[in-house]
């Protein structure tokens, strides 16, 4: 299957800089759960949670790690425990600095 060129430069452009998925392609649905993207490969879950506990309860936090060496692979998930929470953390970290990094956060939407 070949992509139309014209359709995916116009999508590079539209969501430079932004999360993975496009909120036009995967539109916003209720959700507790944030990706967080641009990790430092040294982040850890400790830095991570004290970032994100500011704008709410947290349920859980996952940095996503190689098996192999143990450090991070530069993304993970923040879960909150309501949507408000959620909505704030992901407003007021989106393009923050953790780490040395620019991180980059997005609702988190489950792989079919």
């Amino acid at each position: 299957m070949r992509l139309n060129p014209a359709l995916t430069n116009a999508t590079n452009l539209l969501f430079k800089n932004s999360c993975p998925f496009s909120p036009l392609l995967f539109p916003r649905h209720s959700s507790t759960n944030l990706l967080v993207t641009g990790l430092s490969y040294d982040t850890n879950e400790t830095v991570l949670r004290d970032a994100f506990e500011q704008h709410g309860e947290l349920i859980e936090v996952k940095v996503i790690c190689d098996h192999v060496t143990g450090k991070s692979k530069g993304y993970g998930f923040v879960r909150f425990t309501t949507e408000t929470s959620a909505a704030t953390g992901r407003k007021e970290m989106h393009k923050k600095i953790i780490d040395g990094r620019r991180i980059r956060v997005c609702y988190a939407h489950k792989q079919a």
